[in-house]
């Protein structure tokens, strides 16, 4: 019997973990189903490279989590980072963010976009007002049309007449009349626009670099091949496949919302399964190739709109880290989303996608050096109206359990890897604001997540 049980030892269950022990609170255990923390925080090594799942980036606007950063691994182990992104649309290159940065678009295309900001629709939005309608009263029809309906329904896999604008927030950079036109006379470069103008990396090592020190930062040693068989919220019990029985009184839920859903036993009077079929996510496939000679770009991504290319980013980490491609490589890696696609359909669109790629950069077989596909089940929330209307209910009703469902795909939101942090140091907060029993103490002689690693290796 533990207090708290924390499932799943992605980067908010990590939070969660170190945040409880840094209050001074041991009665707890952590879960994962893999035999490594991180969940999509990962990296991988192949034949030199090293290929993250998609692009992770290190955003931190937060003073305390730059200060955890810095404590854990040290700011001089990261490279930091200003923003080189583009956008491919009609033949030709233009900076990120579209609406601000016009320069070098055909001119009848820079003269709709101006025209039509300049007459858009003064019209009031609420919380029925579609993605589709907003982006056109928010940005004009011309800007909408030639970047955020292509790109977004691209990245979505969904009509986005059915999208919400709850998501748009810091995640769409604003824009006026004024900073248009010098956008479009001149290649203008704002570095500070947009949440991700500016970021950190790991010098070494991929993303999973400073998951692995963040680990082992925790004292309690985390329980690794453990898959969920079932969760019984009426008397607190999670059954696991290899048989063994933990009680709980609070739950700490990281896992996938939709996944939790599937696997909880409910009393008869409860109808929380009811929506597992309302919660929308897309899936991705990210295909990483490993490029047999230098520079194939200088940019950090670009984005993809027009229908011509099926993925919506192409991405390049050997310009995150040198240490992402061996001496004399490049290294990419493009994603293209979608909502229920038979096997087929996603093997065609994988193949299609690296072969545009090759086109588009010119590259030839025989410059690969390695590839790598990697299937992302849980990629994109849906923000649709349903979700907007009763996800707070949702999360309330299972508070009534004594179940805190947080983080990126646990609270079934959009968030960065910063805001999994904070999740994970709330909840810590929220739990031990009355000092809980001490059923571990951090004074016992129990080997940290760092000395069994070391253990392991040695063996």
């Amino acid at each position: 019997m533990s207090q708290v049980v924390i499932i799943g030892a992605g980067l908010t269950g990590l939070s969660a973990a170190y945040h409880l022990e840094q209050r001074g609170f041991y009665d707890y255990i952590l879960y994962e189903k893999e035999i490594a923390a991180g969940g999509l925080c990962r990296s991988i090594t192949q034949d030199g490279f090293t290929f993250d799942y998609t692009g992770h980036l290190l955003h931190a606007s937060d003073p305390y989590f730059k200060q955890l950063i810095h404590d854990i691994v040290g700011l001089e182990t990261l490279n930091t980072i200003y923003r080189r992104s583009f956008i491919s649309s009609h033949h030709c290159y233009t900076r990120y963010p579209f609406q601000i940065n016009l320069f070098g678009l055909p001119e009848e295309i820079i003269a709709e976009c101006i025209q039509e900001f300049v007459t858009r629709p003064k019209k009031k939005m609420n919380a029925s007002t579609s993605f589709h309608d907003w982006a056109a009263i928010t940005f004009g029809k011309g800007i909408a049309k030639h970047f955020f309906y292509p790109y977004q329904k691209k990245i979505f896999a969904y009509d986005l007449k059915k999208l919400s604008t709850s998501w748009t927030g810091r995640f769409v950079p604003s824009t006026s009349l004024s900073q248009m036109i010098k956008g479009a006379v001149s290649d203008t470069f704002d570095e500070s626009i947009g949440y991700n103008a500016q970021f950190f990396y790991p010098k070494e090592g991929g993303i999973y670099n400073w998951i692995d020190k963040l680990a082992a930062q925790i004292v309690k040693p985390i329980c690794y091949n453990h898959t969920i068989k079932s969760i019984n919220i009426g008397d607190k019990t999670i059954s696991f496949e290899n048989g063994h029985i933990q009680r709980y009184d609070v739950l700490i839920n990281t896992i996938p919302l939709d996944n939790l859903l599937d696997i909880v036993i409910e009393p008869a009077h409860v109808s929380l399964k009811k929506a597992r079929t309302k919660l929308l996510c897309n899936s991705v496939i990210n295909f990483n190739l490993g490029i047999n000679h230098p520079s194939i770009s200088n940019k950090h991504w670009i984005y993809f709109p027009e229908k011509t290319f099926p993925f919506y980013r192409l991405g390049f980490p050997h310009n995150f880290a040198q240490s992402m491609a061996p001496i004399g490589c490049s290294s990419l890696y493009g994603e293209f989303s979608f909502l229920k696609k038979p096997a087929s359909t996603i093997s065609g669109l994988t193949k299609k996608s690296i072969a545009e790629t090759k086109k588009l950069l010119n590259i030839s077989q025989v410059d690969i050096r390695t590839e790598k596909i990697l299937h992302i089940d849980h990629a994109y929330v849906i923000y649709d109206f349903w979700r907007d209307k009763n996800l707070a209910k949702l999360h309330k009703r299972l508070n009534e359990f004594s179940i805190y469902s947080i983080g990126r795909y646990g609270e079934w939101k959009y968030s960065s890897m910063q805001e999994a942090v904070l999740d994970g140091k709330k909840i810590a907060e929220q739990l031990t604001i009355v000092p809980a029993k001490q059923a571990f103490s951090p004074t016992e002689p129990v080997a940290s997540n760092a000395t069994i690693k070391q253990r392991e290796l040695a063996s």
